[in-house]
């Protein structure tokens, strides 16, 4: 830019100087050098404007990564979510975005160390107050505050995570002990080690032997 400055100077003199140049020769010159210098300026690189999505671009800096750790934690009145991301505290204050609605939140942290961190959660388990919520920022750790419509214990944070448990609850939920209990046997046959499946297999082995038999105790 110093440099195209420089050229236009140039060019403005010459002009000057030919408008009070009489001689043939001198015109030549002076109209031979305005010809270079108005090619020189139209080949130099002009600065290119920033558009307001390359800045945006910029300042989000490299990549986005989606948080997935947390912790949680709850009082009466709120639903704390506690996320650490090291240096956040350096970071300016609107570079750490919280957007709420009334069952769900997104966090944005722009430009920490190079990336960006993003978080969604959807489907919160109960219904918050968007104007009582909000975020704190901590040394190494983003808090985010949702305050809570109504007064109640909250057993997770998601309507997935309640339907999961509710899921895993029914399979040894039922009315039969022995279903109950089959359940459970099958659930630590399926993810247990080798030993442990050799194990459930010879204390099975050994039931159904003992029933055959009859040596099982009946109450009478």
């Amino acid at each position: 830019a110093l440099f195209l400055n420089q050229l236009q100077k140039d060019l403005e003199e010459v002009k000057e100087l030919l408008t009070n140049a009489t001689r043939k020769r001198v015109r030549d010159v002076l109209l031979a050098e305005k010809q270079k210098l108005e090619l020189e300026i139209k080949n130099q690189p002009l600065p290119k404007p920033k558009d307001v999505a390359e800045e945006e671009k910029s300042s989000l800096g490299g990549y986005t990564v989606k948080i997935n750790n947390y912790g949680w934690d709850q009082s009466d009145k709120f639903v704390k979510i506690y996320i650490s991301l090291s240096g956040v505290q350096k970071l300016p204050a609107e570079n750490v975005q919280v957007n709420f609605t009334e069952r769900s939140f997104d966090l944005l942290v722009k430009n920490l160390n190079g990336k960006n961190y993003t978080m969604t959660f959807n489907n919160l388990l109960k219904p918050i107050s968007v104007e009582g919520s909000s975020r704190k920022i901590k040394t190494d750790m983003v808090l985010v505050m949702c305050k809570k419509k109504r007064e109640e214990k909250w057993d997770c944070l998601t309507q997935v995570e309640k339907e999961s448990k509710e899921k895993e609850k029914a399979a040894y939920d039922t009315t039969d002990p022995s279903e109950g209990l089959m359940n459970i046997l099958k659930k630590m046959y399926a993810e247990g080690d080798d030993e442990m499946k050799r194990t459930i297999n010879k204390a099975w082995v050994e039931s159904r032997e003992k029933q055959y038999k009859g040596d099982i105790p009946m109450d009478i």
